[in-house]
This record gives C-alpha cells, sequence and structure tokens, in this order.
C-alpha cells in the first residue's frame, strides 16, 4: 500500500487570517508531505506495508510511529476546518461539552489552556471513550490519543511550524483564532 496525501477540501488562502496561505503551503504542502514520503519509505517491505494507518500507529514505535502519526494527525488536523462551517457544537455533543465542562466556552478556555501549557512540540485534543465521555488531553511530538484506546474529534497543532509564520511565539493567540475556522459539522461526525 502506498498512502498518498489527499488535496485539502479548500483553497490554501481560505483559511486567512486565522492561517494564511504561506503556513498551509510550508505546513500542510512540505511537512505534511515528508511525513507521507517517509511512512512509505519506511513501511516498504515490512509488516506494516499493507496495514492500516491507524494500525500502524498502534502498534508502530520510533521512526514508523512518529511519521504514521504525524501524517494522520495532520490530515485530521487540516480537515477539521472550512472557511464556512458551522462555528459552534450543536446537538449531542453540544449537550455532552455542555454537561462535561460546564459550558462551550468554559470548553474552549480549558482547550486553549492545555493548548497553551505544552512543553515544547505536541497536540491538544478532544477525544472520547467508547461510552461518549469526553477528554481533552495533551500529547508531546506525534502523540495520538488512539494509542490511549480513545477517539480523537478535535485537534490544535502546537508545533511551532503549525503558528510560527502567522503569529510568532504567540501560541495562544493562535489557538484563540482557530476557533474561527472549525467546523463543527466534521466534529459532531466524528462524535456519534
Amino acid at each position: 500500500m502506498t498512502y498518498i496525501q489527499p488535496e485539502l477540501p479548500y483553497a490554501t488562502d481560505a483559511l486567512a487570517p486565522a492561517i494564511s496561505q504561506e503556513t498551509i503551503e510550508y505546513h500542510y504542502g512540505k511537512h505534511e508531505k515528508a511525513y507521507i514520503d517517509n511512512l512509505n519509505r519506511l513501511i516498504k517491505d515490512t509488516e506494516y506495508e499493507d496495514m492500516e494507518l491507524e494500525d500502524i500507529i498502534r502498534s508502530a514505535s520510533g521512526a514508523l510511529f512518529n511519521n504514521a502519526s504525524q501524517a494522520w494527525n495532520h490530515i485530521f488536523y487540516f480537515f477539521t476546518f472550512s472557511p464556512d462551517g458551522i462555528r459552534e457544537p450543536e446537538g449531542h455533543l453540544r449537550k455532552a461539552i455542555d454537561e462535561q465542562f460546564g459550558s462551550f466556552d468554559q470548553f474552549k478556555k480549558a482547550f486553549e489552556d492545555a493548548g497553551a501549557t505544552i512543553f515544547g512540540s505536541g497536540w491538544v485534543w478532544l477525544s472520547k471513550d467508547n461510552d461518549g465521555k469526553l477528554f481533552i488531553t495533551q500529547t508531546s511530538n506525534a502523540g495520538n490519543p488512539l494509542t490511549e484506546g480513545l477517539i480523537p474529534l478535535l485537534t490544535f497543532d502546537v508545533w511551532e511550524h503549525a503558528y510560527y509564520i502567522d503569529y510568532r511565539n504567540r501560541r495562544l493567540d493562535a489557538l484563540k483564532e482557530w476557533w474561527k475556522i472549525i467546523d463543527w459539522d466534521i466534529v459532531s461526525a466524528r462524535y456519534v
């Protein structure tokens, strides 16, 4: 199997000013491409060659895990955004957020705090367990909640390459702006 980098469902300038065209061209166009190219090189002629990407993430380690997980994480991240999506959760996900975090605003604050306090590079996640309970978690480097048995719903990339062109060292400013481009229809579909 050869993994192919999917085309984004929006133009590279469609998320500006929250994420600039330059950031997308570097972040998705170059960083993500490198992860996929490395993944394909690392799985060639191994037992991982015909595995689904999620199964590689759950079972691999070292460079293979890092590249597989980063390839998956970036696709998951970039395919959460839309220039014209629903900007707040509705339905069952909204109810779960309100019940478990007190309100959507309190959830956003907790998510931002988690993203802002990761030391170094990593990801902040909203995930659920098999019972629908929600969790905000931090992962370092290429970490992914799939390895903990959780189902990811939303993530923000807090590696510097995700925000430095647009926000320099102001990670929290980036986190606050990204709410403006989340398509909650996509996130809600993952909650089902």
